[in-house]
């Protein structure tokens, strides 16, 4: 392989290493001795700063290794790093707000100050874990800041101070958090370097890990330091991301894991608190004593709660245990809280199912309102347009009957209350016979006798009635679980209205039956009244059922 000034490359790397070497035998002579022997040894065995070019195998030579072919460059870059941090915090001139700090210069205190300042922010959401230590030196030109983030291998920043610019190097075995460290960033006007992946042995994911150079360019002093605190902030949130991002992933998709440890960093909550109460532990835990029923083992939360909903859980989640621990609250005072909201979530979710029960309610009131109109229309004598009762009526069935399909898959899949599917198929049932009435209204005869219409508009009446009585129970069923002592009392009243309704419904019916029996009404009229007002009553007991049903639900959510 061959490149143009490679040569000189390798040169200027082996004379910054040796300095590196240098300092460290400076401070301890046998140990400088040691990795000075080292890189002589790997200088020896390549070619690389001799010429413009090179042998692929000496790249890997330079740059990883096995467990089998020794020592390597970049190993040993490494190493020399990790003890120029340590005789740096050593011998460190002072400490300025935290960092150790070697030769700087006055104008250098504000920068160190200002990272120091951000760091200082959200320091304490680690919760004891170690890392986030903070070295400084003037190199020439430049103040050069380091911090070693969790103390791992190959993930530390290092932050490079000059005129003009703020230049950010970040390394990290996993790409997903280096994608997510430059997300933290998106309010500044940073240049990105692309992520170049970088290959050395002993090191997490297989081997690799990945680097980024950021670019800040400002001439405002204000603007630097902002940024500087804004890098210091967001260091906690990378301690343990990816355990974090794994525990999250068992929950809800991979891309929402990621979106909610970005919130919780915005927030300034981050997930150390979350990881340090039990993580995977801690929402099991939450499942199986609050809802053991409605989600199962290994189910992800986005199947019972909705994605969204199950999201905002999670954040919660985050949330609580980071402010318990924060304000020094125990872990069961934690570990409630978050029950808790997880159990109120899921009656969110059946809040929103009773709104479908509410909507087939309210179309059963419009066609028994629109059959009650053409009863008074044919009282007055009044021409009605029965073909449009019918298509309307059969339009508001075809709409229910999907309704009640997408709300049963629904209630199935979310393994709700048994209880909201009877309110949906009873619902569902009432308006399937007030469409059947709806059709045979409209082939009732022009003129009719006043002792017919009138208990027929007596059933129309005890319809609307009841129907309306099923949408204003369910609505106030809505609110029982939030404690609405009024609520519960209004969803018991409008159960008590259901079984008036249809009690009235059955009078009126009979009245009808004994008119059609004992009178002499022609054929046709005989069949389409009596027919109607059967279809009429049978949907005063759907909704009669509907009563019961809601009744049970009521009084289930009272005693929990």
């Amino acid at each position: 392989m061959t490149a143009p000034g490679l040569g000189g490359l390798g040169t200027a790397v082996w004379r910054d290493v040796a300095i590196m070497a240098e300092a460290v035998k400076a401070a301890d002579t046998s140990l400088g001795e040691d990795v000075m022997a080292r890189l002589a040894a790997i200088e020896s065995s390549v070619s690389f700063g001799t010429h413009d070019d090179i042998e692929i195998a000496q790249v890997a030579r330079l740059t990883t290794v096995t467990a089998q072919d020794g020592d390597s460059l970049h190993r040993l870059i490494m190493d020399l790093h990790k003890l120029l941090n340590g005789l740096a915090a050593t011998h460190a001139d002072e400490v300025i707000a935290g960092a150790h700090v070697c030769g700087l210069l006055p104008q250098d205190r504000p920068a160190v100050e200002a990272f120091m300042a951000g760091l200082k922010k959200t320091e304490g959401l680690r919760f004891g874990h170690p890392g986030l230590a903070t070295t400084a030196v003037r190199t020439g030109e430049r103040l050069t800041i380091q911090n070693d983030i969790g103390e791992t291998d190959a993930h530390v920043v290092v932050i490079a101070v000059e005129a003009g610019a703020v230049t950010v190097t970040y390394s990290d075995v996993h790409l997903p958090r280096a994608k997510f460290f430059v997300g933290l960033f998106r309010g500044f006007d940073v240049q990105w370097g692309g992520l170049e992946r970088k290959s050395v042995a002993g090191l997490a994911e297989g081997g690799v890990f990945y680097l980024i150079t950021g670019r800040f360019a400002t001439e405002s002093r204000e603007s630097r330091h902002a940024f500087l605190d804004a890098i210091g902030s967001s260091l906690v949130f990378l301690i343990d991301w990816n355990k974090a991002r794994k525990v999250l992933r068992g929950w809800v998709s991979k891309n929402d894991a990621v979106q909610i440890l970005d919130w919780a960093a915005r927030h300034r909550f981050g997930h150390r608190g979350f990881l340090e109460l039990g993580g995977a532990d801690l929402l099991s835990a939450a499942v199986r004593h609050a809802v053991p029923a409605r989600i199962g083992f290994g189910e992800q939360l986005d199947r019972a709660l909705g994605r969204e909903a199950a999201a905002d859980f999670l954040k919660s989640v985050l949330r609580v245990s980071a402010e318990t621990l924060l304000a020094g609250g125990s872990e069961r005072l934690a570990r409630d809280r978050i029950e808790a909201d997880l159990v109120r979530r899921l009656q969110r979710v059946e809040v929103a199912l009773l709104a479908i029960v509410i909507r087939q309610a309210g179309l059963a009131r419009e066609i028994g309102a629109a059959v009650a109109s053409f009863i008074a229309a044919r009282r007055d004598h009044c021409p009605y347009d029965c073909a449009a009762l019918v298509k309307n009526a059969r339009h508001i069935e075809e709409k229910a009957d999907r309704i009640a399909t997408e709300a049963r898959s629904e209630i199935h899949r979310l393994n709700a209350d048994s209880r909201i599917v009877s309110l949906v198929n009873l619902a569902e049932d009432a308006i399937d016979e007030l469409e059947q009435a709806a059709f045979i209204a409209s082939l009732v005869p022009t003129e009719l006798a006043s002792e017919l219409l009138d208990p027929l508009d007596a059933l129309c009446a005890a319809v609307v009635s009841g129907a309306e009585a099923a949408a204003v129970g369910a609505a106030a069923a809505v609110e029982v679980p939030d404690g609405h002592r009024a609520d519960s009392e209004d969803a018991l009243a409008a159960t008590v209205r259901l079984i008036d309704a249809e009690h009235a419904a059955d009078a009126a019916e009979r009245r009808v039956t004994a008119q059609i029996l004992t009178g002499a009404f022609e054929q046709n009229t005989a069949l389409s009244v009596i027919e109607l007002a059967r279809a009429l009553e049978r949907a005063t007991d759907r909704l009669a059922g509907f009563g019961h049903v809601l009744r049970e639900h009521v009084l289930s959510d009272l005693a929990a």
